[in-house]
């Protein structure tokens, strides 16, 4: 191999540097975003219609400004558990794709690593998941009603003990189906428009390139899942013991009782977090592998 063809071969990024990167970059957004994750939640577990002015004023009066942190640490172990995975697999499988072949994989090759990596990582992620649900919509039940989780961990132990450990992967079809659907909208698009906008408009890599990306993905992300996110939001939120309802039968109930434009119920908050969760999350995530390559490695 000639000198340039060397340098065209980036060293491949070690797996545990590639699963930690992922999960502290999330973790990270997370910590900015998540009032968005909890306005958003709010408006989902609603049947009757509501705005994010009308849920902002009503946390802030009843319960505090305090509230719109309930379950960050259920957000930050989510992150810590289906983040790590998910864009931890989905960037190993683009670091063996670069070492194996000189072309960028397409958009179905991107699709297929993203939705591989979304559904593993939505399985993982599932308990911090329904904790995360629970903590952020409980303050909007009345006070004899609320679970009053201290933090995910007692979630986890109350959940296990009065509804049994399976309900800690209650909604896991409906999250595992979201997850491929928002993986492919936002890290296969990612991708594609990153490769897009810097050879079309010849952009140089960097923070501008990765913000522009990131944005778009972030809003067809959002389009794309909110239906799957509001049928796991209500699943996960169910007190039953029994089998809850199924992803579709959830759907349809929406649909009949209170229209099709409910299935995008909350697309503010929820573009909102999901925007700006999607550029800190791979904005970050690109600088730390920058930061890495530049002072941790070195090219031979």
């Amino acid at each position: 191999m000639t000198e340039p063809e060397k340098k065209k071969q980036p060293q491949r990024l070690p797996p545990v540097f590639t699963f930690i990167n992922a999960g502290l970059s999330g973790m990270a957004a997370t910590c900015v975003v998540h009032p968005m994750d909890v306005i958003k939640n709010r408006i989902q577990v609603q049947q009757e219609k509501t705005s994010v002015g009308t849920v902002i004023k009503s946390i802030i009066k009843n319960e505090g400004i305090f509230r719109f942190y309930s379950g960050l640490s259920a957000g930050l172990v989510r992150q810590a558990t289906y983040t790590t995975v998910r864009l931890g697999i989905y960037n190993q499988l683009q670091e063996y794709w670069k070492q194996r072949h000189t072309e960028k994989p397409n958009f179905g090759i991107l699709s297929l690593m993203a939705g591989t990596a979304g559904s593993m990582g939505a399985f993982v992620g599932t308990p911090a998941e329904v904790a995360l649900v629970r903590m952020t919509a409980d303050g909007r039940l009345p006070k004899d009603q609320r679970r009053n989780y201290k933090n995910v961990f007692h979630a986890f132990s109350v959940i296990v003990r009065s509804e049994g450990i399976t309900a800690l992967w209650r909604g896991a079809v409906a999250t595992m189906g979201r997850a491929v659907v928002v993986n492919i909208s936002q890290l296969a698009t990612y991708s594609q428009a990153k490769f897009f906008i810097a050879s079309k408009l010849k952009m140089e890599d960097g923070i501008k390139l990765h913000f522009l990306a990131s944005m778009l993905s972030g809003f067809l992300t959002t389009f794309n899942s909110m239906p799957f996110d509001i049928a796991k939001t209500r699943i996960q939120n169910l007190k039953s013991k029994g089998k809850p309802p199924g992803m579709l039968s959830v759907l349809a109930s929406i649909i009949k009782t209170e229209g099709v434009p409910a299935l995008w119920k909350g697309f503010l908050p929820t573009y909102c977090r999901i925007g700006p969760h999607t550029v800190l999350t791979l904005i970050i995530n690109e600088q730390i592998v920058k930061l890495y390559r530049r002072y941790m490695m070195t090219e031979n």
